[in-house]
């Protein structure tokens, strides 16, 4: 027999599995045998009012067998000797679409200008000790693109867009956790997801794939208004029945290189701004109400937020808004290039680290990119370019070398007009500078953002104050390009057999999202040319 049961707790009841397991066969009266199966089908926390609850579905199995957890059947067939297509790109997007071709009964050949997951840290480590970017691998290029080592949050509200569980369940079945499929807010962790990936990869070449790293796409073989295949860096011609471009949201060359190659591209809206980092215990302690508690205690997680606010600058509207939220987690470099200074937020699975960090961000307008209207659709990645040069030459040393330590300011400070005499504690590795952010910061994101704040602190008491700190610049929030195709096919609206796809092509803000994306144009693609 199934029961289903709807439960509102409290954290000590819906998040410690033993008393939740007690107190659902108490409330149903039934016998604490083994034949009686407590399955949650989704968990969520709600710390709206004074007192924190959970709040959680269940589902109950009295004497009979609950179905299979993955829902989905998995059918990896071998496809060595199939058709392929060329994927750019061994991001969410790329690996996700790799494996519905194979699905499909198509090969896969995925090229990846970075290095696996493995050599990837590496490079890590250099960009951190060393404040050495290596151009081709680093947090933002590489097996898995910046999702890996950047936290993999997997919510989204996507779910128009293709069938989250799906993806969700994949993930499980090449080692993710599966309390991803119970969550409201799925997380897999920094530390957690470089071994999914690396299934994931293995997956694909078991069916007859390819995956070549360290393989960077430098131009397209194009024949009239259709895309042949591409050419690497080393001379090698890969070549298919159509080409998914999944590169990400920072790869600048390939923006460049459709540009160049009159491949239509457009500007799209995206955000600029920088990270805002408090001690998790202060965040806690807003979001659950601890009063005087020590602690959040055994059960509940590290608190996350959400702010958003609208603002005015020039005469204009503009949103102020926080954007991947990382409770117990670190502020790591993200540039791509030397002479650059970017910042991305990431949490370990057990997000156990004392620090909690924010993007927080504006909204970029069309007026704000009028310096570069020169440069036509990449306008928009020009002015995160400038910024991010501008911002890694305000932090350098004092013999004008550059280096990967970031601006930063107490936030009371930045909203006074006034230079921080002192920093913070910080888990940013590469080091902090006390600057006036408005040195860093165009004044149509400076303003926004100080009035943003002050809205911000009215909300949440204590989230205002010289106990926290601004580290800049956060500029990669999504791609300002969008390489525009065709709603239904997913086709480039100009250039047949390309299939621009994921978050570098505008159509995806995540990790979920991405692989949505990269299914639904393996999907689009196999039903045009296979």
């Amino acid at each position: 027999m199934l029961h289903t049961l709807s439960l509102t707790l409290l954290p000590e009841q819906g998040l410690d599995e033993d008393a939740f397991r007690t107190l659902v066969i108490n409330q149903l009266h039934l016998s604490d045998t083994p034949d009686v199966v407590v399955r949650k089908r989704r968990q969520s926390i709600d710390s709206r009012g004074r007192q924190t609850k959970v709040h959680v579905d269940v589902d109950v199995y009295e004497g009979e067998s609950p179905p299979p957890l993955l829902r989905h059947g998995l059918t990896y067939p071998t496809v060595s000797r199939a058709k392929s297509v060329v994927i750019v790109g061994a991001g969410p997007a790329g690996l996700f679409a790799a494996l519905r071709l194979i699905e499909l009964g198509v090969k896969p050949i995925v090229l990846e200008r970075g290095s696996d997951v493995r050599t990837r840290r590496r490079d890590l480590a250099a960009i951190n000790k060393d404040h050495t970017v290596n151009p081709e691998s680093n947090y933002c290029f590489g097996e898995g693109g910046a999702g890996t080592y950047s936290d993999g949050k997997l919510y989204t509200r996507s779910s128009k867009r293709g069938d989250i569980r799906r993806i969700l369940e994949i993930l499980v079945a090449h080692g993710a956790t599966d309390q991803i499929l119970v969550d409201a807010h799925p997380h897999i962790g920094t530390n957690k997801l470089p071994s999914v990936v690396t299934a994931l990869r293995e997956r694909i070449l078991g069916a007859g794939g390819e995956v070549h790293f360290d393989t960077k796409v430098v131009d397209l073989l194009l024949e009239g208004d259709q895309m042949r295949g591409v050419i690497t860096g080393d001379g090698r011609e890969f070549t298919g029945i159509g080409v998914i471009l999944a590169t990400g949201h920072s790869a600048r060359d390939i923006f460049h290189l459709l540009h160049e190659r009159d491949v239509l591209i457009e500007a799209k809206p995206f955000a600029m701004g920088v990270r805002i980092e408090h001690q998790q215990a202060l965040i806690d302690n807003l979001q659950y109400h601890l009063g005087h508690a020590p602690s959040r205690g055994n059960y509940l997680p590290a608190a996350s937020y959400s702010l958003v606010t609208q603002t005015k600058f020039n005469g204009i509207e503009r949103g102020v808004f926080s954007f991947c939220m990382c409770p117990g987690g670190f502020i790591v470099p993200s540039a791509t290039a030397p002479g650059e200074l970017v910042v991305n937020g990431m949490s370990p699975s057990r997000r156990d680290s004392k620090f909690a960090n924010s993007g927080l961000v504006v909204a970029i307008t069309d007026a704000d990119l009028k310096p570069y209207t020169q440069h036509g659709p990449l306008a928009g990645l020009m002015l995160q370019q400038a910024v991010e040069q501008r911002a890694c030459v305000v932090a350098s040393a004092p013999d004008g070398s550059l280096s990967q330590r970031a601006p930063a300011q107490r936030v009371a400070d930045f909203v006074a007009g006034r230079i921080s005499p002192s920093l913070l504690p910080t888990s940013y590795q590469p080091g902090l500078v006390s600057v006036d952010m408005r040195d860093v910061l165009p004044a149509h994101i400076a303003q926004p953002l100080r009035q943003g704040l002050r809205d911000f602190g009215q909300k949440m008491r204590g989230y205002v104050s010289n106990e926290a700190q601004l580290i800049g610049i956060e500029s990669r929030t999504s791609s300002p390009v969008r390489i525009p195709r065709d709603r239904n096919t997913c086709e480039h609206v100009q250039v047949r057999r390309l299939f621009p796809c994921g978050e570098g092509a505008g159509y995806a803000g995540g990790i979920v999202s991405a692989a949505m994306d990269g299914e639904r144009c393996a999907n689009e693609l196999v039903t045009l040319y296979a």
